[in-house]
This record gives structure tokens, sequence and C-alpha cells, in this order.
């Protein structure tokens, strides 16, 4: 039988050991940054339009009233001269990429048909972005009284510095309107 010195097999259990630890702080530092995620801001990317800008839309309008109700669209193309599309996407954190589409038909200079996704109504649209952004508890921005009475000057500080400096002007009970 062979016999390694000590310090042979104690660098080899050091190097082992230290393999080992280098794995688990991998994986310990891999779940905290995976548990601590960054904000990234929404992602609006297109032409929003809603479901009232649709219903807004008749067959026989020129492209100058389209385009009025829609705005311009974001695609034209110069094989299809009489289609318009309108897209729109939102990107969220922690949600799927919402995508609508809206195309536009025309026939010559005047409005034939309109395909595409259901649109949300305007305030839906407001709710669901509002929605992620929803404040934490409001603080009371009054105070009473007791709160008041805390921060009022003492009677004896008031006495010992009265002659030696002028009095401050009294507020007034009552302001004038902001607007006339």
């Amino acid at each position: 039988m062979i016999e390694r010195p000590f310090y042979t097999v104690a660098a080899a259990s050091l190097v082992l050991a230290s393999l080992t630890a280098c794995s688990s702080i991998n994986r310990t530092s891999h779940d905290l940054v995976e548990a601590v995620t960054p904000y990234r801001i929404e992602i609006v990317q297109g032409n929003f339009v809603s479901r009232e800008q649709v219903q807004a839309l008749q067959p026989g309008m020129s492209r100058e009233q389209v385009r009025n109700i829609l705005g311009s669209p974001l695609v034209t193309s110069l094989f299809h001269g009489d289609r318009w599309d309108y897209v729109f996407s939102i990107k969220r954190q922690g949600v799927d990429i919402e995508r609508k589409r809206l195309t536009v038909y025309f026939n010559g200079f005047v409005l034939e048909r309109v395909e595409g996704d259901e649109m949300p109504s305007e305030s839906e649209f407001v709710a669901q972005l509002a929605g992620r952004n929803r404040p934490g508890k409001i603080p009371k921005l009054e105070a009473d009284p007791k709160d008041l009475q805390r921060y009022a000057p003492d009677s004896s500080d008031a006495s010992s510095t009265a002659g030696n400096a002028p009095q401050a002007p009294q507020p007034a009970i009552s302001y004038p309107p902001l607007e006339y």
C-alpha cells in the first residue's frame, strides 16, 4: 500500500471543499438574484385604438376622416395602397405581451371595411394601466388640534424673548380666493 503524505490529502480535501462551496454559493446567489428583480418599465408601442374610435368609423368615410379619428397608421404599404394597419403592443413586468391589431380597408378614397381584434374601451385601458401602479396607504395630511399643540411656542419662551425680538404678524384667519 502506498502511503501519501498528509499535505497531499489535505490539499485534495481543501480543493474538493472549495468546489463544493462554490456551487452552493452560486446556487444561493442565483436564488437571491431571482428573488430581487429590478423594476422594468412598461413599454407601449404603436397606435392605441379604443373601442369608441372603432365604433365611430362608418363605411363611406374619406381617408382624411379616418385619419382624424384613428390617427396616422403605423404601417402603410406601397403594395397595398388601400389598406392601413394600426398595431399596438404593451409589455409589462410579469405579464405576457399584449398585442392588438386593426386593419382599415379602402376602396379608392372611401372606407370599405374594418377588421381586427376587439379593442378595449378607453376607460378599460386606463384602468388596466392604473391597476399595476396602485399607491400604498395614503398618509393623513391634516393635523388635529392635539398635534398642533405639540408645536405651539411655550409661554415662558415668549415672555423672555418679547423684549429682544419684534413680534411676528398674526396669521390671517381667512384667505382670499385663489381665483378672481
